[in-house]
């Protein structure tokens, strides 16, 4: 099976862009009540302990794409009697083409065009917002904390950091503790700094702090490691790139330009 790793980050965003304009061959018609209860019924007589959600038609004749909940998305026969998960790509002239990623680019621009800001972490820059990355991330990550330490730097070519969580280790855990307590702060951006610097702070988690859901909400849009960077146009870029890179990538050349 190709793995997304195989591929250069140059190709894999290219693909996800260019998916774009492809995105009609895999938004259908609406799926029939009775194909999805077929499916949910066959999946769910196997497997009672997960929950499962019919997603639409998948590019392949005769099969349907299904969300399993915090979980990976499968690729499942009309019957319901055959599955398989991974990536699915489809093989044009010039590169492969992601097509569960095209289909999350489409939901991600979409999310986060209408999505409030208010319970995010957010960097802005002094002078004009130029462009803006959601940053799904994690304390206790290496290269998040090396991602952070260029937020100054991403401000500087006025680009706004937003961040979301998404505690690795899950929920309930240490990270979670301390992610939920940089979040609780009444001085979130200092809080989440000092955390992400490994200084010691005192846990106090609140109550409804947004971790959890920000933690179900990254799973859903695909995230499977941090930092996952998505921009406003729904591309995700996983992985840590640097300040200079990412600014390129937004078309801006130079710091304060």
């Amino acid at each position: 099976m190709l793995k997304t790793n195989s591929i250069s980050f140059k190709l894999a965003l290219g693909a996800v862009i260019t998916g774009l304009v492809l995105l009609s061959e895999v938004t259908v018609a609406e799926v029939p009540n009775s194909v999805i209860n077929t499916i949910t019924d066959r999946l769910s007589s196997a497997r009672s302990d997960l929950s499962f959600r019919v997603l639409g038609r998948a590019p392949i004749q005769g099969f349907y794409e299904v969300q399993i909940q915090s979980g990976p998305v499968l690729y499942v026969s009309a019957d319901g009697e055959y599955f398989f998960d991974g990536d699915l790509y489809k093989v044009n002239a010039d590169q492969f083409l992601n097509m569960r990623e095209v289909r999350l680019n489409a939901e991600r621009q979409a999310l986060f065009a209408s999505r409030s800001t208010g319970d995010m972490i957010i960097f802005k820059p002094a002078g004009q917002t130029k462009a803006v990355m959601n940053v799904f991330t994690d304390v206790d990550c290496g290269y998040c904390r090396k991602l952070h330490r260029e937020v100054p730097e991403l401000n500087a070519y006025g680009i706004e950091v937003r961040y979301l969580a998404y505690p690795r280790a899950g929920i309930p855990s240490e990270t979670y503790d301390k992610m939920a307590t940089a979040w609780c702060a009444k001085d979130q951006q200092d809080i989440l700094t000092r955390v992400k610097n490994g200084d010691d702070i005192a846990t106090a988690v609140c109550d409804n702090n947004p971790v959890a859901d920000h933690f179900a909400l990254g799973r859903d849009l695909g995230v499977s490691g941090t930092p996952s960077i998505i921009l406003m146009d729904g591309t995700m870029i996983p992985g840590y790139q640097p300040a200079s890179d990412l600014a390129k990538i937004f078309g801006l050349d130079k710091p304060g330009y």
